[in-house]
């Protein structure tokens, strides 16, 4: 019996949605092998308030790391603390594919002489092997290779884990930095929320995208009341459409900008390159707005809607509202 390890990123002291998604996969594992799942939660004074959420997740025992020198995100103590952690025998740890992921998993490996496998899609543990896979030539193919080191170091891509329900005891368990983490060489100095309360796009179950099929900037209007009647949506864009400045360079999904895996994903006037398809294609459904009836969008797509998307939003818009109002 050998314990997994699940880091559960916060940000600005809130739980992530990545931070249950990594829980969920380490009791999936744990289920099978027999083991116990002990989440890591990292933070200021106060961030163990979380820990319910986690046990509610799967988490055996929550590990808080608290200190006001992790207020914001804090590489080489949380490094050295996860590697220090690591080396006591867990079999696998997981980490989310988000920036700040990618960051700490390459940084634990570096640490620990391993090699990890990243913006994983599926795991299986067979033995003393874990068989991955990893979408790879912005989604063209499916990359599938094993890790026989142990611990396995894993980053999950978003959405590739739903989070799930599955209560544990949740014990806390207090823990301290392997080194002082006032004493780092780097530090992060300031984390920004996005403007205006905007729900991020790594959070949000759906996301209305828009791309140069609006023609203008000021057409995003009817994106945002397409988001704004869904209650739950955030707004997305295309490279080209960040690069003309109609929306900024944090909303942009795609193999340079953001990677998503919202329930829902309405792509409005986008053709579909495939540098846009890299950031969205394991949307859960699809829905496709394009007047042109042979855009590439259109083969990823769930659902199809062919025609002038200034002309299909507000109607959309419309039957959104109405289907709401009679819930």
């Amino acid at each position: 019996m050998t314990n997994i390890l699940a880091f559960s990123e916060t940000r600005l002291g809130e739980l992530r949605r990545a931070g249950l998604e990594t829980v969920t996969a380490a009791r999936q594992v744990a289920d099978a092998t027999g083991g116990q799942v002990h989440a890591v939660l990292a933070g200021a004074p106060g961030v163990a308030q979380h820990a319910a959420r986690l046990a509610a997740h799967g988490a055996d025992v929550v590990l808080v790391l608290e200190h006001e020198a992790f207020a914001n995100y804090n590489p080489e103590a949380l490094a050295a603390t996860l590697a220090a952690r690591l080396g006591s025998g867990y079999r696998a740890a997981f980490f989310a594919a988000s920036a700040l992921g990618h960051d700490l998993v390459a940084r634990v490996a570096a640490k620990m002489r391993l090699a990890y496998a990243s913006d994983v899609t599926e795991f299986v543990f067979q033995g003393d092997t874990v068989a991955v896979a990893h979408p790879g030539y912005t989604n063209k193919i499916v990359q599938r290779f094993t890790l026989k080191a142990t611990p396995a170091l894993l980053s999950l891509r978003a959405g590739a884990v739903l989070p799930m329900e599955s209560p544990k005891a949740g014990a806390v368990e207090a823990i301290a930095s392997a080194i002082d983490p006032t004493a780092v060489r780097v530090k992060v100095t300031l984390t920004e929320k996005a403007a205006g309360g905007k729900i991020d796009l790594g959070e949000a179950p759906v996301i209305i995208a828009g791309g140069r099929g609006l023609k203008e900037a000021a057409n995003f209007k009817l994106v945002e009341d397409l988001a704004a009647a869904f209650g739950n949506a955030a707004v997305g864009a295309t490279r080209a459409v960040t690069d003309d400045g109609w929306r900024p360079h944090s909303d942009q999904i795609g193999q340079t900008g953001r990677l998503v895996s919202p329930d829902l994903y309405v792509a409005c006037g986008i053709s579909g390159a495939i540098q846009h398809l890299a950031g969205m294609r394991t949307s859960k459904t699809i829905v496709a707005i394009n007047k042109d009836k042979e855009a590439p969008i259109f083969k990823a797509a769930d659902y199809g809607i062919v025609g002038d998307v200034l002309d299909v939003l507000p109607v959309l818009t419309e039957a959104v509202k109405q289907a709401k109002a009679g819930a």
